[in-house]
């Protein structure tokens, strides 16, 4: 390779963000063996993981077994990660030009899509991003609250986060007690009211983005009946006609699934789960500036010029009461300082990971990997692929000697900026404390662990934790 990437002159690489997509642009970038690089991690938050902590579902743990892979990544002697330490805030972009010859962005799509009908400014309207993290314990929407004594809830979407919303709202709280939900949230859902949720989709079974293993785990709840309509669980003409064409083992799953429970008479349960297609929300209505029922008009399927199936509103429309709603329609990302942003797509533009201006041309020693990059789409091996091409980019950029040219790539000048832009910089050993207190009070429970929710309560333990620890932070 060019006079950058070997011993006497490592590659400098900056990650932004330490969820998959960052992780697997470390162990990318690792197989190369020819290729002596060191590479920092800066992540907003003081704990690691990203979307594998506070977006995977707590009764969903072999998903979060991922964290394991992520563990013996970041123990490789040429691997640091500076948590809580945010980027555009404790350090920007010509920060990292100065010490880096590339800078890898994997930020993930923080914020979700509005509706955009009238009435989404009612309380009781929330994110299903937003209840995720909250209910996972992010430190920034620990403090929110929901109204769990409404009887009626809708949930808006039909791929895996709508379901998560769904099955955490049906779960029995002796069921969450043996899960990592968050201790305020375990509390809020033990005594919550909710006897019916309804999950809506615009299109079919056919076009459902939840996976076949969600879909069929609803039927497993001990407490909560799950109901489809018969007339809206059939295949209709146009997705038989489109799967034909394209055949897909997923849509036949879910849909074989989604048949069966319009087949399934209820058995008086404690709740009510009941899965609508063909219908698209129209309007909130409310009370005293309140939540109180969804207008749901009908849809038809029809197919559109690229071949694919969509929804066409129909003249039928019906009334749904409702005290509580959760939009899951789509993230997207959020803009960061000094990166091109395109609003439309809520991506960072990009072109197969190498981060452009708003001409097309790339710029120089810029990347971009995961969900900022692709937009919300795939699991989260999905990331693995995503980050490979990335790193593809950098190493034939590397090769071609298309690298920033920092001023100073010192491991040790950058360790002492971070410090002084940021005294609460938070190291991987110093996770590695917290994380063993977590799993320590979680013994008690007999449960995983108990997350700490509050920066100051993960800074007070990692203070006692030191007391007793004699390793140093890097």
């Amino acid at each position: 390779m060019a006079d950058v990437g070997n011993t006497n002159n490592p590659l400098r690489v900056a990650i932004i963000g330490s969820g998959p997509a960052g992780f697997y642009v470390v162990s990318n970038l690792l197989r190369y063996t020819d290729l002596q690089v060191e590479m920092d991690m800066f992540e907003r938050l003081p704990t690691p993981f990203g979307l594998v902590r506070y977006g995977v579902a707590p009764d969903h743990p072999k998903d979060k077994s991922v964290t394991r892979t992520y563990d013996r990544i970041a123990h490789n002697p040429n691997y640091r990660f500076y948590g809580n330490v945010q980027y555009g805030k404790d350090i920007n972009l010509q920060d990292l030009q100065q010490h880096y010859h590339q800078i890898v962005f994997a930020t993930g799509a923080q914020t979700d899509r509005s509706l955009g009908i009238p009435g989404e400014t009612l309380r009781g309207n929330h994110s299903a991003a937003e209840f995720v993290a909250w209910y996972n314990g992010h430190p920034d929407f620990a403090d929110l609250q929901f109204d769990l004594t409404r009887e009626d809830v809708v949930v808006v979407g039909m791929g895996n986060v709508a379901l998560d919303v769904a099955r955490i709202l049906c779960r029995t709280s002796a069921e969450l007690a043996q899960t990592d939900i968050a201790d305020y949230a375990l509390e809020a859902l033990r005594n919550h009211k909710i006897r019916r949720i309804y999950v809506l989709g615009r299109r079919g079974p056919a076009q459902a983005a939840f996976t076949p293993l969600e879909i069929r785990e609803l039927g497993e709840l001990t407490d909560t009946d799950v109901r489809v309509l018969p007339d809206e669980a059939r295949l209709d003409a146009v997705s038989e006609e489109f799967l034909a064409a394209n055949p897909s083992r997923n849509a036949d799953k879910n849909i074989a699934c989604i048949e069966r429970y319009s087949h399934t008479a209820p058995a008086g349960r404690k709740r009510l789960l009941t899965l609508r297609f063909f219908v698209s929300p129209a309007e909130l209505r409310g009370q005293a500036g309140r939540l109180t029922a969804v207008r749901l008009v009908k849809n038809q399927p029809v197919r559109a010029d690229d071949g694919s199936v969509r929804a066409r509103a129909t003249d039928i429309e019906e009334i749904l009461p409702a005290g509580l709603l959760f939009r899951s329609v789509g993230y997207r990302g959020v803009a960061l300082p000094d990166v091109p942003f395109n609003e439309d797509s809520g991506l960072i533009e990009n072109q197969q990971g190498r981060v452009t201006d708003t001409a097309g041309k790339a710029l120089a020693g810029l990347y971009v990997a995961g969900w900022i990059k692709r937009g919300p789409s795939g699991v989260i091996g999905t990331n693995k692929t995503c980050a490979r091409e990335t790193v593809d980019c950098m190493l034939e950029d590397v090769a071609g000697n298309k690298l920033l040219q920092p001023k100073s790539a010192d491991p040790q000048t950058v360790a002492q900026l971070v410090r002084e832009r940021c005294n609460q910089m938070i190291s991987y050993h110093d996770w590695e404390l917290i994380d063993a207190a977590e799993v320590s009070n979680g013994k008690s429970a007999n449960r995983p662990r108990v997350k700490f929710t509050k920066l100051d309560d993960m800074l007070t333990v990692l203070d006692q934790a030191r007391n007793t620890d004699t390793r140093h932070s890097p």
